[in-house]
């Protein structure tokens, strides 16, 4: 706010310096001009000078009808004959300004009236001045270098209305382009968004409802035989509907925190906390054979992507395999992250109960292709179900 304060402070001195400069400038060419002068009094340059740059510095405020002002009263002073002669162009000069800003800021149909107007007005009160104005005037002590001629006039004052016109329009496309480009941004930012969290909540739930759906099955069937394992199902289903509420309440709250410099930085899931998944895997009957190697510390967006993989990998593992023998090993050096997922598959010569495919593949995918590494998943020649996924990486957690 004391920025836009503050340039419009700036503005506002800068059309004032124009003001007082344009002001001089046709009281100047008025008291000494290229050709007869002016029979009103010498003072009066001041007046007329004055008013004519009056709407330069109040032109901010509503252009359009400050350009008509402005239009008007250098029409008005040149059907006067308060105008220097062979300098006319200098009497629109304020026009010319005040035009400027109309097509930077009025629509098109606006900006091209206010050009109609205002080239329709001056040529008419310069064709009024040599016709009526000029043949009257006393001739100058000194021939002037300057050739008197309406077309000459006419030509100067009409290029300068249009080159202002056109450089207007040209800023006001620019404008509006870059805003229309700052909008599609802005809206592929927030689809990205949605994107990232909707993965962040499959991965979340999608792992945790894995385990509590095949604890909640073991409970079931030895619910009579025996109770002791019934016990120890629902803590672990405790456990997990924990866990997992308190990650759905910090994807939540990343939605919370956007923009709001009060809130904490939440943790997000990394390196650490890969035992802790392979504990609940092995909770849900897979053995899991974590296997953790790292060279260098990967920067928090890397880790948790590598997180996020190995965790759908295993409820890949759980829920279409389990109970099975699984392998995980992570592999970070300063240059990539490797992961490696391989199950047995389903034990006894059971069939798998879905193939390992849906939405987990496509999101560790996904995942992979932020960092332009590869990704590979298929069942293994000697059974069971294999994931790899290499993520190069820059220090500042980019891809490499």
């Amino acid at each position: 706010m004391k920025r836009a304060g503050w340039r419009r402070g700036r503005k506002g001195v800068t059309d004032a310096a124009v003001t007082v400069a344009v002001a001089l400038l046709i009281r100047y060419a008025i008291v000494d001009p290229p050709g007869p002068s002016s029979p009103w009094p010498a003072w009066s340059a001041w007046l007329v000078a004055a008013v004519l740059s009056f709407p330069i510095a109040v032109r901010r405020r509503r252009p359009r009808v400050v350009l008509a002002v402005a239009c008007a009263g250098g029409a008005a002073v040149t059907v006067a004959g308060a105008v220097a002669a062979g300098a006319i162009w200098l009497t629109f000069v304020p026009t010319v300004l005040v035009l400027y800003l109309v097509a930077t800021t009025a629509s098109i149909a606006w900006s091209v009236a206010g050009l109609a107007v205002a080239l329709a007005a001056a040529v008419t009160a310069i064709l009024i001045f040599y016709a009526q104005v000029f043949p009257g005037l006393a001739l100058a002590a000194a021939p002037s270098e300057l050739p008197m001629a309406w077309p000459i006039e006419i030509g100067t004052t009409g290029v300068l209305l249009t080159v202002a016109w056109a450089l207007g329009t040209a800023v006001r496309w620019k404008r509006d382009t870059t805003a229309r480009l700052v909008r599609h941004l802005a809206d592929a930012a927030v689809t990205d968004e949605r994107r990232r969290i909707a993965r962040e909540l499959h991965d979340v739930i999608g792992h945790s409802m894995s385990l509590i759906a095949v604890k909640a099955t073991v409970a079931n069937h030895v619910a009579d035989a025996r109770p002791q394992e019934v016990r120890a199902a629902l803590a672990v289903i405790e456990q997990t509907s924990r866990s997992t509420l308190a990650e759905i309440h910090r994807v939540l709250d990343l939605l919370r925190s956007d923009g709001d410099p009060r809130q904490d930085p939440v943790p997000t899931p990394g390196m650490a906390d890969l035992p802790e998944l392979a504990a609940h895997a092995r909770a849900a009957g897979v053995e899991v054979e974590l296997t953790v190697r790292e060279e260098a510390a990967l920067p928090a967006a890397v880790a948790m992507s590598v997180y996020r993989i190995v965790q759908q990998a295993l409820t890949n593992v759980v829920t279409h395999a389990g109970p099975t023998r699984c392998a995980v090993t992570v592999d970070v050096d300063r240059r990539e992250a490797v992961i490696e997922v391989a199950d047995d598959g389903p034990r006894h010569g059971r069939p798998p109960r879905a193939g390992h495919g849906g939405h987990g593949l496509v999101g560790m995918r996904e995942r992979t292709k932020m960092y332009g590494g590869t990704f590979k998943a298929g069942p293994r020649s000697s059974g069971g179900f294999h994931v790899s996924a290499r993520l190069p990486y820059d220090q500042d957690g980019t891809a490499a």
